[in-house]
């Protein structure tokens, strides 16, 4: 998707969730200590750091470290936290970096600063030179169930074969897949 069809649908999508958001906010400040927001260090196109926003999941001083690395994830996770990450409502933030232009709806998921594995397997084939997105190929294809190979090869395929056409089928299958709430480990 160009960046206008990205802009238009990041406008609609704030103006269709503002309630939750807000809800959603208010909700994380009563059940937990610490802000609603989580401002996460990502890498970006042309492996540009940039922060990427989320609803705050996790409970204060957490590592930033992929939750998989996490010894006992589930009980760091706040009150709140579980719901949001199994519903991917914990992303709704991230239309922020829509708007900005820091991401795409589409695109390579933004790694972690620190997962310098998986930046160097996607500099390698070129894959960095994407902006990153809210959902991809990977994420539709097993998201956290998926080895750190198994992504980048999704990754390159999405780099080489994206079009309109390939967005709104990931857009139409992420969407299944949150209803579903396939492919969440944590």
């Amino acid at each position: 998707m160009n960046r206008f069809l990205n802009l238009l649908l990041a406008f609609i999508a704030l103006l269709l969730l503002l309630l939750p958001i807000i809800i959603i906010s208010v909700v994380i400040r009563l059940t937990s200590e610490g802000g609603a927001i989580y401002w996460s260090d990502r890498v970006g196109r042309n492996n540009i750091i940039f922060k990427m926003p989320k609803f705050r999941t996790m409970q204060i001083g957490t590592p930033a470290i992929a939750t998989h690395l996490l010894s006992d994830a589930k009980h760091i996770v706040t009150p709140f936290g579980g719901f949001l990450r199994k519903t991917s409502l914990d992303e709704l933030p991230q239309l922020w970096s829509i708007l900005k232009g820091d991401m795409n709806f589409v695109g390579p998921r933004p790694a972690l600063f620190n997962q310098s594995d998986l930046v160097k397997l996607r500099t390698d084939k070129g894959i960095d030179r994407l902006i990153p997105g809210l959902t991809g190929l990977a994420q539709v294809n097993g998201r956290d169930e998926l080895s750190i190979p198994k992504k980048v090869s999704l990754d390159f395929e999405y780099l080489c074969n994206r079009s309109l056409s390939l967005d709104l089928k990931i857009l139409k299958l992420t969407f299944l897949k949150v209803v579903r709430k396939d492919g969440v480990s944590h």
